[in-house]
């Protein structure tokens, strides 16, 4: 499978280098010609493969990984550095932690290069990482470790107290790592550790169907539900889904802005980049800044970045014509829909498009925009590789074109490389997400005649009103392209007469002043009903100074649903 060519041909003026040829040696596996194999593991079948590439000298000159943190400091490792030193922290991990195949260790850090170190040493040891946001709190940390029957944990100083308050309530907790320049009493230390061990590791063999990670879902609908993902679903998938969503080279530059708590980091940090070869760029970000953004993509050779909709809401609030970016040339967006207007004002500024994805912790991204492709405001582009995405009723039929229903993937007969294996000790949840033969999002949608998606929101973020059924979003774009509106969100509001109205909580721009909001309310609502349909329009309007977020930044309608409703 691994018998590389030379490049036989460029691919967006950059050299295809190795990686057409790494991915024609899989086109007979993706007809179903071939069956796919049995066993397969990332670190030693892409990233080990990429070392060797690298020392026949077949690699373009970029790091593996490029870490810098603003004041200077700056890490930079080939894959055979990455490989020599992950090696050193998988015996770690398993001689001095004791941890073997199979066993699962919570990993919360921000973003440090010894977080990529622990996730590539555990796919080495097959060990099951399980990441966390660094926001966590000891209640959440106690959940997560009980839940995940976790062995050994690994976070910095400012977790660690949180951590030291639950550790006797966890009875499978053994070993406690701390990434920190000092001792703490009951903890080793992740650098002395792994610097004294040896660099000699023979990596375990894994099937596709062995875990590699578990992800707790952000938990806005619930208590958070154990996501677990394969060697297949995370590793191999990429190797299959021809240029997906990244397009990468090994010349490429990309910088994913994700907390490492969630799966568009394993995505776009980890997994898709190195199985282009390219190199992943991190900046440490204690704080997102647009400053500290727009400058980064000034200073350093960027190709693509990757953010939530609200960084670029945040970038396009600042005269972009001061900053000349480097080398930027793609930019992507997931986690929320990214309204219409904010792709049109960096466009506008900067002649970027913004390529929106889509896609769930348990689907890793199943729409997206291509490169090239036509975007189509308010559109999350079409479905991804390897994915059946339809549009289906509640009795799992499919919809036509227009018609608005659930976002939904087959499932059966065959279950697609990219999705879940299940939610871990939860059949019931895991069997609730299959309808049909499909697997279900929970979110509602439409698609076109052109097979472009459009996001409308969750279900149970659809309002209705007097028999209408209102979408969040197109309400919230419409009030977004108004000059006084920097942020806002729409819910559902309880009324007597309708059953309930449509309500929007509005942030203020910053350089908007009003004395007079009750006038502005109205101009608000006059400003929706001429944009869209007028029964959209917001019936209350309340002016809040922020709106209640996720750590990636997504708006918590359920938790200004919630107290709308007095629940």
């Amino acid at each position: 499978l691994w018998t590389l060519k030379p490049p036989s041909r460029t691919f967006h003026g950059h050299p295809r280098l190795l990686v057409s040829d790494v991915y024609s040696q899989y086109q007979s596996v993706r007809r179903g010609e071939q069956e796919i194999p049995k066993y397969f593991n990332f670190a030693s079948d892409v990233l080990d493969k990429w070392s060797e590439i690298e020392k026949a000298g077949r690699r373009p000159p970029n790091p593996a990984f490029w870490w810098v943190n603003g004041k200077g400091e700056e890490v930079k490792w080939s894959f055979e550095e990455l490989g020599f030193l992950s090696r050193k922290v998988a015996n770690a991990l398993t001689e001095v932690c004791g941890l073997q195949k199979g066993d699962r260790i919570v990993v919360v850090l921000p973003r440090v290069p010894e977080w990529w170190l622990v996730y590539v040493a555990c796919m080495r040891a097959g060990i099951v990482l399980i990441p966390g946001i660094s926001q966590l709190t000891a209640k959440d940390l106690l959940y997560r470790l009980q839940a995940s029957k976790a062995k050994c944990i690994v976070t910095d100083d400012t977790l660690a107290p949180a951590v030291d308050s639950v550790a006797s309530e966890c009875q499978f907790l053994k070993t406690k790592l701390i990434v920190s320049k000092d001792s703490r009493e009951g903890w080793l230390n992740f650098t002395d550790l792994y610097k004294n061990q040896s660099a000699d590791h023979s990596c375990v063999k894994t099937s596709l169907q062995d875990s590699v990670t578990i992800f707790f879902t952000s938990g806005t609908t619930g208590s958070p539900k154990m996501t677990e993902h394969s060697q297949g679903s995370l590793g191999f998938r990429p190797l299959l889904s021809e240029r997906y969503w990244l397009d990468l080279t090994p010349s490429d530059i990309i910088w994913n802005t994700s907390d490492t708590g969630w799966v568009v980091a394993s995505l776009g940090s980890v997994f898709d980049p190195w199985t282009f070869g390219a190199c992943i760029f991190i900046h440490n970000l204690p704080q997102i800044e647009a400053s500290t953004i727009l400058n980064t993509l000034c200073r350093f050779p960027i190709d693509v970045l990757i953010g939530a909709p609200t960084l670029f809401r945040m970038l396009v609030q600042n005269d972009l014509s001061n900053y000349k970016f480097l080398k930027l040339k793609h930019c992507l967006s997931g986690g929320e829909p990214l309204n219409p207007e904010v792709i049109e004002q960096w466009k506008s500024q900067t002649g970027l498009d913004i390529h929106e994805i889509y896609g769930q912790t348990e689907t890793g991204i199943i729409c997206c925009g291509f490169k090239g492709m036509k975007i189509k405001p308010g559109s999350m582009g079409k479905a991804a590789p390897l994915f059946d995405v339809q549009i289906v009723d509640k009795n799992a039929n499919i919809l036509p074109p227009g018609q608005q229903g659930e976002i939904a993937v087959r499932s059966k007969p065959m279950r697609p490389l990219g999705l879940f294996s299940k939610y871990v000790d939860n059949p019931k949840k895991t069997a609730e997400s299959e309808r049909g033969d499909f697997y279900v999002t929970g979110d509602r949608g439409t698609v076109d005649e052109d097979g472009y998606f459009q996001f409308i929101g969750r279900d149970d973020d659809i309002i209705i009103s007097s028999g209408y059924r209102i979408g969040p979003f197109e309400v919230e774009s419409a009030l977004i392209e108004h000059p006084a509106v920097a942020e806002t969100a729409v819910v559902s509001s309880p009324d007597p007469l309708r059953g309930e109205v449509v309500k929007a909580f509005v942030v203020l721009s910053p350089t908007f002043s009003s004395n007079d909001l009750e006038s502005l309310a109205r101009d608000l609502q006059e400003h929706v009903k001429k944009t869209t349909a007028p029964y959209k329009y917001p019936r209350k309007v309340e002016f809040v100074q922020e709106l209640p977020k996720t750590v990636t930044g997504k708006i918590k309608r359920n938790e200004l649903r919630n107290k709308e409703w007095g629940r």
